[in-house]
């Protein structure tokens, strides 16, 4: 039997990311962990050089590609959640010890499940925060509370300068080369769905296309945000970011007419991806053909795009004139159902992870709930796959660390040996995220050699142990029907998608005739957004354990419906942009008001089925909406 014949929560175990060689980060990663480790025991104080490398090793962990303003963030807010964690950790422990560290843990791990909900860097921060805590309350190093932090805080430090100076030479973007390379990433993935117009490979092409938008829009926000001053290169790049927005509207509405290009609308967006990388005018752009409303419309775009790449001054004079469209504080998220929900049911896998230590190895126990805390994360995949693959990893990184001890303690004795293991592991770091149990076997490797460090040398056998444990408590606790809704995580986010696109539907009826605004683009693209969250959740729940007795609804089609409901409101906007016929106040009202009934319905709020679409929708560019809303309601009535 294949791995394709086997249910979807059996296959998962096995499947392999497939991404380049990050060579940067595996040099960088061999540069962090291992030598800070190794400069600890050299200086006689294992005690900095255990958190120094623990937090390099955490930050290791962060280091994905994107750019240097990406990669502060990534790394650094996770770094500061880390360190507060084990300082607060560590403070909690001198204070009141023992049994007491449970009411810690149950709050911690209320806020750092809450705040995981919020978004990917706030999860990464609030697993560290939970992690870390677990390590300050339960690994006795010595040391104040606050030196620990500041070790720990001083590893990520050092990795995230290694990120910085360790770079390839500069291409002719110069300072923004890597916000150039993000917005050159769209005309290709433009340029790629074009070309796949029409065909079968048209939906993943614009799934590719609406990963490329989300990461050039974070890699320019981010940009804006951690400058004081804007230089006018900045602002040019403003500007040709707003004319990629235009282009990919354009684009979908190509997608959405499905009637394949001639091979020369591709190579409009190639060239600008060419001058984007070069920092060189985009030369002859293809010359329009307008036959239909979208390619009249994307024609247009096209023209727009290329009088942009012509100016060699900003036409804004601040990149808040690009509009982009801000989501609900974190608080609100946090607060919110998903949130409260996802926080008891980390501070309860934590908490019984954190007694049955406590009762095991009171000296040692911050292995269990730490373990536990890296399981109960959605974001690793789902919850038998995670873990069989860390139980998998921790057994293959336990005999690693045993087998390395044994023959360095044999043959050449001495405390130096862990910092070699720890190096060899570090650069491995980046290479095991393709798959969970390689990359947990590194990590285990890794934590193993800053323990005997540490003065741990019998913790071996027992972590292998205490990783199972943690494994049966949190498939215990974490499949308690009031806590292991996955559907539920599904239609918290589908319904934000569905809301999303209801506000950008709203401004596309009401804005006057013929306007495209900055507003417009900002509100589709935080749909689309949405919509790209719905369905990385969907994908993860569809390979979950089921549940007995549960529901297990197909969210795939769903997911689906929903994109095509944002195609077909872009394609409802371009259509309008030349001519057609505009919805009255009435139609446009009912659909908006069945699309947050059907949102209501997915989120849990509503108290009975969305209504039907009782009045015929007569207007051509309402239609296709109607359609997919349809087909939600058949799934969400039941």
């Amino acid at each position: 039997m294949s791995p394709r014949d086997l249910p979807a929560w059996l296959a998962h175990p096995l499947r392999w990311q497939k991404v380049p060689m990050p060579w940067g980060a595996v040099v960088r990663a061999a540069l962090a962990a291992g030598p800070l480790l190794g400069a600890g025991i050299a200086a006689g104080r294992p005690e900095a050089g255990v958190p120094a490398a623990l937090g390099a090793m955490l930050a290791g962990v962060n280091d994905r590609p994107g750019t240097r303003r990406t990669g502060i963030v990534h790394v650094g807010l996770p770094a500061l959640a880390g360190a507060t964690g084990l300082l607060a950790g560590a403070a909690y422990a001198e204070l009141a010890g023992g049994w007491w560290a449970l009411l810690a843990m149950f709050a911690v791990g209320l806020v750092s499940g809450a705040v995981s909900v919020t978004g990917p860097v706030s999860s990464t921060a609030g697993m560290q925060l939970m992690v870390t805590t677990s390590i300050g309350m339960g690994m006795p190093l010595p040391g104040a509370p606050w030196f620990k932090a500041l070790c720990f805080l001083g590893g990520a430090a050092w990795l995230l300068l290694l990120r910085l100076v360790l770079r390839p030479p500069r291409p002719v973007g110069g300072a923004l080369d890597g916000e150039r390379a993000a917005l050159a990433a769209v005309f290709d993935a433009l340029a790629d769905a074009l070309t796949a117009v029409g065909g079968p490979g048209a939906v993943p092409a614009r799934r590719r296309l609406t990963a490329a938008m989300d990461r050039a829009d974070e890699a320019l926000r981010l940009h804006r945000l951690l400058r004081y001053r804007v230089t006018a290169g900045e602002l040019l790049l403003t500007e040709r970011y707003a004319a990629a927005t235009a282009l990919c509207e354009a684009g979908v509405a190509l997608l959405w007419e499905a009637r394949p290009l001639p091979p020369r609308v591709a190579e409009g967006p190639r060239r600008l991806a060419a001058a984007i990388r070069t920092n060189t005018p985009p030369g002859a752009l293809p010359a329009p053909e307008g036959s239909t409303a979208a390619r009249a419309a994307f024609d247009r775009a096209v023209l727009s795009a290329a009088v942009a790449f012509g100016r060699t001054e900003p036409r804004v004079s601040s990149p808040a004139e690009v509009r982009s469209v801000a989501p609900p504080p974190i608080r609100r998220r946090a607060l919110s159902a998903p949130g409260r929900r996802y926080g008891a049911r980390v501070a309860m896998c934590v908490t019984a992870s954190a007694a049955v230590a406590l009762a095991l190895r009171p000296e040692h126990w911050y292995w269990l709930p730490a373990t536990a805390a890296f399981l109960v994360k959605p974001d690793l995949g789902p919850l038998f796959s995670r873990t069989a693959n860390r139980f998998a990893g921790t057994a293959l990184g336990v005999l690693v660390f045993a087998a390395a001890a044994t023959v360095f303690t044999a043959v050449y004795g001495g405390e130096w040996w862990p910092a070699v293991v720890a190096t060899a592991a570090g650069a491995l770091v980046p290479v095991a995220s393709r798959h969970y149990a390689m990359q947990t076997a590194v990590v285990t490797v890794l934590v193993l050699s800053f323990v005997w460090v540490g003065g741990d040398t019998g913790a071996t056998g027992s972590r292998l142990i205490d990783t199972a444990i943690a494994c049966a408590i949190v498939l215990i606790v974490g499949h308690l029907p009031l806590l292991a809704d996955p559907g539920a995580r599904v239609g918290h986010r589908l319904a934000a998608a569905l809301r999303h696109t209801e506000a950008y539907l709203g401004h596309v009826l009401n804005a006057p005739a013929g306007e495209r605004t900055d507003e417009r683009m900002a509100l589709r693209r935080a749909a689309y957004r949405a919509l790209g969250e719905a369905r990385t959740t969907a994908d993860t729940v569809a390979a979950e354990l089921p549940a007995q007795g549960a529901r297990n609804t197909d969210w795939a089609p769903l997911v689906a419906a929903a994109e095509r409901i944002v195609d077909a409101v872009t394609a409802c906007a371009v259509r309008m942009e030349h001519g057609a016929v505009r919805p009255s106040q009435r139609e446009a009202r009912e659909v908006a008001s069945a699309m947050a009934a059907i949102a209501d319905a997915l989120d849990g709020r509503g108290e009975r089925p969305p209504p039907e679409l009782t009045a015929t929708v007569k207007c051509e560019t309402l239609a296709d909406v109607v359609a997919e809303l349809h087909r939600i309601r058949e799934v969400t009535s039941r």
